[in-house]
């Protein structure tokens, strides 16, 4: 998919069907048709393009003549599934040429979205060095505000793993592993090209883009200590959880035992009782059946008071 946006005379951002001077194109999974007009108008690297459409790109940054490319991980949703991540990332291409700015992208993400639905202040497609940076801060809040819901996703697993017997809690567990692991890789790779396009000049920083060059670098190390934490404590939960569901299991496992040797007590009697032999005590007795449930009773019932009072139950 191609769309190409540009900002007008009074600031408002428009979609348009041609290629312009400060306009921007964003192209999402484009068609082979698509590159090769981006391409042709733009002249910048095919392998621009390309590059980040491959899933398993690393993050860095690049410049050809005047062109520069910058790859970075950004979080999304995946689907829902027990043995998978809840978030994984996925590279987003940033091309930055003297004429046009263009982002390339496998899939739609939110965070394109808010630039196209004017939900970002000050942007404007034609300030290349700005819409970077912006770029850049959002995709570092998204990481800060994922980061926030799995917080909140493992108190709420922490509060049903008290009494829980089953591994799903586990499994979920080992689900918001598996994503901070990613976050933490990819949020660490973007701050090295952040570094590295800061500290060898790839895009003229303007005065005004300095305070937000700074707020992108704070998110962006507040976001990876956040992972950092989180990940430790996922760790030392999920050892210690194991435990309690082992140790609820023990729990029902021994009062089923308890609940079986009391009433294996007055199978016993009325075993012993029902032995066709003589001499067996109360055999003539009119009462010899009620006595019998007397003895039962008597043994349950002490045998429950003896295991109540060792905390058995």
């Amino acid at each position: 998919m191609l769309n190409i946006y540009l900002t007008d005379e009074s600031g408002k951002l428009q979609e348009t069907g041609t290629l312009t001077k400060g306009c921007w194109v964003n192209l999402v999974n484009p068609t082979e048709e698509e590159m090769n007009r981006v391409v042709n108008e733009t002249n910048i690297p095919l392998d621009f393009i390309k590059d980040p459409l491959d899933d398993d790109e690393r993050s860095r940054i690049e410049k050809e003549d005047d062109d520069v490319l910058i790859i970075v991980g950004v979080p999304v949703k995946m689907k829902e599934d027990v043995d998978s991540a809840l978030y994984d990332t996925i590279p987003l291409g940033i091309i930055v040429t003297p004429f046009y700015f263009i982002t390339v992208c496998l899939q739609d993400n939110p965070i394109i979205g808010k630039f196209i639905h004017k939900k970002v202040r000050g942007f404007y497609s034609y300030m290349k060095t700005r819409f970077t940076l912006q770029l850049l801060y959002e995709i570092a809040s998204y990481y800060l505000n994922y980061l926030k819901y799995i917080d909140r996703r493992t108190s709420l697993i922490e509060r049903e793993l008290h009494e829980s017997m089953r591994n799903e809690e586990l499994f979920e567990l080992l689900s918001l592993e598996k994503t901070l692991v990613y976050f933490t890789t990819s949020l660490k790779a973007n701050k090295i090209v952040m570094e590295k396009m800061t500290r060898q000049h790839f895009l003229k920083v303007y005065e005004d883009d300095i305070d937000l060059l700074e707020d992108v670098m704070i998110e962006v190390k507040q976001a990876i200590e956040m992972c950092e934490v989180h990940s430790n404590i996922l760790s030392g939960m999920m050892d210690a959880y194991a435990s309690v569901i082992s140790n609820n299991v023990n729990r029902v496992m021994k009062f089923l035992t308890t609940c079986t040797i009391i009433l294996s007590l007055p199978t016993m009697v009325s075993s012993f009782f029902g032995m066709n032999l003589h001499g067996l005590p109360w055999e003539a007795s009119a009462h010899g059946f009620w006595m019998a449930i007397l003895v039962s009773a008597v043994l349950s019932t002490v045998t429950a008071i003896i295991f109540w009072k060792k905390k058995y139950f």
